[in-house]
């Protein structure tokens, strides 16, 4: 969407604005203007800017009702990064900031949608749920200087005024971290959370298991990551999150409105479980073909789909039980992934059946990567396409993380070092990302995976993610019809310097004209150590 043209706004709104001292006339055109239009990404959905400002003042009133009294939390931080302070007040109206949580407010902007209003009495945000009050704060964010980010703001703060009613078009707008291949830390995880909150990103998949590492304690199976979380695929890194350290990053994840989803892959992708419990292999290690690996030797090579659980032997559903049961009974989500990919077994599709009652008996709902659907589901078990590959059946839940458009581990460019090319050969540049479009009404949201064969240290993690986990994050958020890439690369432009300053070693996508001058985020927060 070009954000300088008005959407739908009524001739008589238009006239009742003429005699206000809102300010907005007319949209303004940034060329007669002495001051740059903030660069909001994701796009609202309906935005009308004015030309006028408020001067952000040394002292704030923020007035909030008991609903929205979480949310000052991160009114305070935006604040006091900015050098300004603040008074609460819990009042229906005072102050020159009001903060509005109101349940009948849904049918307007849905679960995570609000309302912004700037103007000469000072800054407005409605919603519905705490929810859609983080993400109108999260645009207000980026309407301060990219310095608010380092907290060395040293000049008056203009806020253009503005109008924007907005709710995102998906349920969904995932990112995925693989740190079963080559692991990434709390630490590392933390930040990522705090980079996702800011482009509105509601969803983190990590995959925790695989045939080169076990990456999360399952205390009934201490061998898991006493011999699992001790391998890494070539050159990557080895580790594993503690249940606390897990509980931690769901804790600063929700506050963030981010849910972390788990995944242990299964029945295939499963050496680093063979190597850790030999006796979960079939008899003299028969279904290891081509035999790569021989427990007890770890795995450290890049080829996968070549391990299964034994389907025919009971006690596999016993290990299956006992470990979801554990990972339900720490994880606040909704959701468990099973895995489910790249395996051929003649009980493929009982296992994933029997998968999706265990995760159905310990009240989550299950995912599973786009093979699954060739068994008969559970109406509510969400398929994750990958490839397009496999008939879906009506009326089946469906996130799209197609790699044509979503698998970050391909290059930003062609021919990137480091990274895949093998299903699309020219990598995956901005561009490409952004022109995911459906109108598969089964669809509810999208997810863009980086899977770590190649991706074995921080500063290339942040190099496949970022700026395209930006793109990912407009397309799940705005409908396409407000979407036009020239309009989203001048307005991601302008976001060089808040991502230097909060650390992130970007990809300088060529398809982008950076406006750039590193480390601490305004919403972040250190971990408890253990």
């Amino acid at each position: 969407m070009n954000s300088k043209i008005i959407k739908y706004l009524p001739v008589f709104s238009i006239m009742l604005i003429l005699n206000l001292s809102f300010g907005m006339q007319n949209q303004p055109d940034p060329k007669n203007i002495d001051s740059e239009f903030p660069a909001i990404i994701p796009t609202p959905q309906n935005i009308f800017w004015g030309t006028e400002f408020y001067i952000l003042p040394v002292k704030n009133t923020i007035c909030y009702n008991s609903e929205s009294k979480n949310s000052i939390y991160w009114i305070e931080k935006l604040l006091n990064a900015a050098g300004s302070k603040a008074e609460f007040t819990e009042a229906e109206n005072c102050g020159n900031w009001k903060l509005n949580i109101d349940p009948e407010l849904e049918d307007e902007v849905g679960e995570e949608g609000y309302k912004l209003k700037i103007d000469d009495t000072g800054i407005n945000i409605q919603s519905a749920t705490e929810a859609g009050m983080f993400y109108g704060i999260q645009t207000l964010r980026q309407f301060f200087p990219a310095k608010i980010e380092t907290g060395e703001v040293s000049s008056e703060i203009k806020l253009r005024h503005v109008e924007i009613t907005d709710r995102p078009e998906y349920s969904w707008r995932g990112s995925m971290l693989d740190i079963a291949r080559s692991f990434l830390t709390k630490e590392y995880i933390k930040k990522h959370i705090d980079r996702m909150a800011m482009y509105k990103l509601n969803r983190l998949h990590l995959h925790l298991s695989d045939d080169q590492g076990w990456r999360i304690e399952i205390k009934g199976y201490p061998k898991l990551t006493e011999i699992g979380g001790k391998s890494a695929v070539k050159n990557g890194r080895s580790g594993y999150l503690t249940q606390k350290e897990y509980q931690e990053l769901q804790e600063y994840a929700a506050k963030r409105n981010i849910v972390i989803i788990p995944e242990i892959d299964m029945p295939g992708h499963v050496y680093a479980a063979l190597v850790s419990y030999p006796e979960l292999n079939c008899e003299n290690n028969k279904n290891i073909e081509p035999q790569r690996a021989l427990p007890p030797d770890l795995y450290d090579g890049y080829n996968v789909g070549w391990t299964r659980l034994c389907l025919e032997d009971a006690s596999t559903y016993k290990f299956v039980d006992a470990v979801v049961k554990e990972l339900a009974e720490i994880t606040t989500g909704n959701w468990i992934h099973i895995g489910g990919d790249e395996i051929e077994d003649p009980l493929y599709e009982e296992f994933i059946q029997k998968a999706d009652s265990i995760v159905r008996k310990y009240d989550k709902t299950a995912i599973g990567w786009e093979e699954s659907a060739k068994a008969d589901l559970s109406d509510n078990f969400i398929v994750q396409r990958w490839n397009g590959e496999t008939k879906i059946a009506e009326g089946q839940k469906i996130i799209d993380s197609f790699c044509k458009f979503f698998y970050l581990d391909h290059g930003n460019i062609t021919d990137q070092e480091n990274t895949y090319k093998w299903c699309r050969k020219e990598g995956l540049p901005l561009e490409i990302v952004y022109s995911y479009s459906t109108d598969d009404e089964r669809v509810i949201g999208i997810e863009a995976p980086v899977w770590s064969e190649l991706v074995i240290s921080d500063d290339r993690a942040d190099d496949r993610l970022w700026p395209r986990s930006i793109a990912v994050a407009e397309v799940g958020w705005t409908r396409s019809s407000n979407r036009d890439f020239k309009d989203f690369t001048e307005r991601l432009a302008k976001h060089g310097e808040r991502l230097e300053n909060l650390g992130i070693e970007y990809f300088k996508s060529p398809e982008v004209d950076w406006e750039t001058p590193r480390e601490k985020g305004v919403f972040s927060e250190k971990l408890s150590k253990k």
